[in-house]
Formats: C-alpha cells, sequence, structure tokens
C-alpha cells in the first residue's frame, strides 16, 4: 500500500527483456536503501524489486504490467516516480493507494496559471464515474485532487513542488500516464452494479 507522495526521481539506465518480461534497472538515491523482494512504486505501478546495489535497483514488468500501464514505453534515460510502501504508523499524506494501474490516460493539455499548471486528461468514457470533483486519483503514483472531471476528462493541479521533483515536468500534451482510481470509489462503484442487477 502507498500514499501517492513521492520520494525520489529515478533514472532507467538499463532494460533487458526476456520473453514477454521487461527488467528495468533504475538509478536513484534510494535504491541502497532497498531490499530484494521489497515493493516499489515506479510511476504508480507497485514492482517487486529483484536486484539491487548501492546505485540502483532491477525490477520485472511482465506483460499484464505493460499492457495496462505506460512502463513499457519508458526508455534508456526515462525518469520514473518511486515510492516505498507505506509503514503501519505513517501518516497518510496523500490517499490509500494500491499500486495497481487501472488504465492510462492521456494528457491533451497543460496550461502554466501564473505559479502552478492544469494538466487535464481524457480517458475511457465507461469509467468516468470513478472520478468525483474534489475527490482523489493517482497519476504516475502522486495523489492528486480530480479537477472538473467531465464525461471523458478531467484536470488536476500542480504546485510548483510537485511540478519540480515529480516527472510532470516532462508530461506534454500525447504523453500517456498511468491512472489509479480511488479504492473506494472503485468499491463503491462495483457494489452499486451489483446491487442494480437485482
Amino acid at each position: 500500500m502507498f500514499t501517492g507522495i513521492i520520494e525520489d526521481l529515478g533514472e532507467v539506465t538499463q532494460i533487458h527483456q526476456e520473453g514477454t518480461n521487461i527488467d528495468l534497472t533504475i538509478k536513484s538515491n534510494i535504491s541502497d536503501q532497498l531490499k530484494i523482494d521489497q515493493s516499489l512504486a515506479h510511476n504508480g505501478v507497485c514492482l517487486t524489486v529483484t536486484r539491487q546495489d548501492e546505485h540502483s535497483h532491477t525490477v520485472t514488468a511482465i506483460k499484464e504490467t505493460l499492457q495496462r500501464s505506460n512502463i513499457g514505453d519508458l526508455k534508456i534515460g526515462s525518469y520514473v516516480n518511486l515510492e516505498r510502501a507505506m509503514s503501519a504508523n505513517a501518516r497518510l499524506d496523500g490517499h490509500l493507494v494500491q499500486g495497481h494501474v487501472d488504465t492510462v490516460a492521456k494528457c491533451i493539455s497543460v496550461n502554466e496559471e501564473n505559479g502552478s499548471w492544469t494538466y487535464t486528461f481524457s480517458y475511457q468514457a465507461d469509467q468516468n464515474a470513478l472520478l468525483v470533483d474534489k475527490g482523489s486519483v493517482c497519476i504516475n503514483g502522486v495523489s492528486l485532487t480530480v479537477v472538473n472531471p467531465i464525461e471523458d476528462k478531467f484536470s488536476v493541479a500542480i504546485i510548483p513542488y510537485t511540478y519540480e521533483h515529480t516527472t510532470f515536468k516532462s508530461i506534454q500534451p500525447d504523453h500517456f500516464v498511468n491512472l489509479e482510481f480511488d479504492i473506494i470509489g472503485k468499491y463503491i462503484a462495483k457494489h452499486a452494479a451489483l446491487y442494480l442487477k437485482k
């Protein structure tokens, strides 16, 4: 379980494909604090550390992960948002994030607004019941507040700190991002659908 508060930016230094899997080696400031089998969110995707040394760590993304997220778009030199799993006694500064990406969304605009940025994304219209105005959403592992969700679009506002310390500064129109909906909203939608079938 994660909170959507990014700890560090990691740089992809190696990519190795084996069958339908991809091994990613990431250089970061927290790699030396990791251990084998530890869960770590990469752009919001929970991946298991398979190798680790003083400066980098390696994770494996399987076919399901590659189909559902933007992990397969990463190249050598790409940066990813990193967050270690929350501890049971930690403050929940963001919101409950599982690291299980639901889908990708496409950035359709980035507007600088005199000290902040508004990013607008499009996504599958049949999932619009999972976003509510001022509710929570996780984009590339970052816990954010939903602004103006309309049909198949929604926006988020990014403060300067988040812009500088996450991959948001590199997101441009036509880029795809990982989207994880609020777990509470997903359960409510599931139960409501089952109730309406009765």
